[in-house]
């Protein structure tokens, strides 16, 4: 595979072409496009990226493929209103351990025309894992480390997401000193921000390690309760 030397300014116009014609016909027009402009560069950036992720996670896998650490284009229209047929972004994954699930936590990248969105941890618990998650962060001792995970976190400007519930859950006092946390139906730390300079570069692969190297400590205090 060749080395990835940075996106093209046509990967941001195919995408923004994307959000003005999402329909069939005008992507079959530009499938090669599609192909020379998201699905090549980003083969080559998962390539360059994972191994400096797993150098921070030593249990990150990924795979420069389609339905690997690329997720496909399509999307699911079966159960939703909206009935567009493509994604008008980007995204990519890479995730924790030998099985490929959202129920652990990975290292997501989003790409769309005017924002980078980057960041860690897992987006929905299911009922197992919530379940754990409301423990861990009620007990004592992993309840501070998550604090002191949050905080590391918190000093480099990444944004906290996964509050749901209004109200504490029932079998946890109302004032829990980690109340806030238990509110929560996922947990991930996130930066996004305007598409950077660098992207069209090959410095964007050591661009996006430096920001998800702030959100670490909320991935290692995932991967312990997940394990």
């Amino acid at each position: 595979m060749q080395a990835f030397t940075g996106f093209s300014d046509d990967t941001i116009r195919f995408l923004g072409e994307l959000t003005l014609h999402n329909e069939k016909a005008w992507f079959d027009r530009n499938r090669l496009r599609y192909e020379e402009v998201w699905v090549e560069p980003a083969k080559r950036f998962v390539e360059a990226l994972g191994p400096k992720l797993q150098r921070l996670a030593p249990g990150i896998r990924f795979e420069p493929r389609i339905n690997g650490s690329l997720m496909r284009i399509n999307r699911d229209v079966r159960f939703s209103k909206n009935k567009e047929p493509y994604k008008t972004h980007l995204d990519l994954w890479f995730w924790e351990g030998p099985d490929k699930t959202w129920q652990r936590s990975g290292f997501y990248f989003r790409l769309t025309p005017k924002a980078l969105l980057l960041g860690t941890g897992v987006h929905l618990f299911e009922p197992p894992l919530l379940a754990r998650y409301r423990k861990a962060v009620a007990a004592d001792k992993s309840g501070a480390e998550l604090m002191k995970a949050i905080g590391a976190v918190g000093k480099k400007g990444i944004e906290l997401g996964g509050e749901h519930y209004k109200r504490v859950p029932k079998g946890f006092a109302p004032d829990h000193p980690r109340a806030r946390w238990l509110k929560h139906d996922g947990l991930y730390a996130g930066f996004e921000g305007k598409v950077p300079k660098e992207l069209k570069s090959p410095r964007f692969v050591d661009y996006c390690v430096e920001r998800f190297r702030a959100t670490l400590p909320v991935h290692q205090w995932l991967v312990k309760l997940t394990k």
